[in-house]
C-alpha cells in the first residue's frame, strides 16, 4: 500500500514553486499518495504568528531576495524574482486548485503550470482568463472547475484544508506532512526522502 502525504501549499509561495517539480519526483519513485491542500497564508501567518512580507523588517525582506537567488541557482531554475504580477490575490487560483482535487483528478500537471506562469513567464494567476488557459493545457475542463472554485463547498474545502494546516503544526508554504511529522519548505525535501527511504518512525516535539 503506498505511503500517503499531505501537501500544504499557496499558489503564491515561490518556495512551493521551487519545491513542485522535485515532490512530484519523489512521490513517483516512492509510490507516494498525495492530498493537495491549498491554504490561504494570510491567516496561516495570523493563526500561527508568521508575517506577511510587506510587514516584516526590511533586513529579512532583504535576505528573501538573496535566498531567492541562491535557491534558483541551486534548482537551475530561471525566474523573476520580483515577478510582473506578484502578489496577487491568490484565492481563486488556489481554490481551482481545491475544485481540481474535489473532482477526483490530479492537481500536478496544473499545479506545475501555474507556478511557472507566475514566476518564469511573468503572467497574472489573479485573471481568471490566465486560469482557465492554464488548466486547458493541462487537460481539465477549467469552465467548469471555475465554477466549483466559486462555490460554498470549495470554501469549505479551503476553510478546511486551513483547519487541518493548524491542527497539523503547519506555518508556512510549502509543508509536506508525512504520518504527522512536518518537513516545512522545500529545503527540507532531501530529509523527506530519507524519510521515506528509511521507513523511520516520524520524529516527534514529544521528547
Amino acid at each position: 500500500m503506498p505511503r500517503h502525504l499531505d501537501y500544504f501549499l499557496s499558489l503564491s509561495s515561490p518556495w512551493a514553486y521551487m519545491g513542485h517539480a522535485i515532490l512530484l519526483d519523489i512521490a513517483r519513485r516512492h509510490e507516494l499518495s498525495l492530498t493537495y491542500k491549498p491554504v490561504f497564508l494570510g491567516n496561516i501567518f495570523a493563526e500561527t504568528g508568521g508575517l506577511p512580507l510587506p510587514k516584516r523588517h526590511p533586513a529579512r525582506q532583504r535576505y528573501r531576495l538573496v535566498e531567492l537567488q541562491r535557491w534558483r541557482e541551486r534548482r537551475n531554475l530561471s525566474f523573476n524574482v520580483r515577478p510582473k504580477f506578484w502578489p496577487f490575490d491568490v484565492n481563486t487560483a488556489d481554490r481551482f486548485v481545491a475544485a481540481v482535487a474535489m473532482s477526483g483528478a490530479d492537481p500536478g500537471a496544473f499545479i506545475g503550470r501555474a507556478f511557472a506562469a507566475i514566476w518564469e513567464k511573468e503572467q497574472n494567476l489573479g485573471d481568471e482568463a490566465v486560469i482557465l488557459r492554464l488548466a486547458q493545457e493541462a487537460g481539465l475542463d477549467g469552465p467548469a472547475l471555475l465554477r466549483v472554485a466559486k462555490s460554498d463547498a470549495a470554501e469549505a474545502a479551503y476553510e478546511q484544508n486551513f483547519r487541518d494546516a493548524v491542527s497539523a503544526d503547519v506555518f508556512g508554504s510549502p509543508s509536506y506532512v508525512l504520518d504527522g511529522e512536518v518537513f516545512w519548505g522545500q529545503d527540507r525535501l532531501d530529509f523527506l526522502e530519507e524519510a521515506l527511504q528509511n521507513r523511520r518512525l516520524p520524529y516527534s516535539s514529544v521528547v
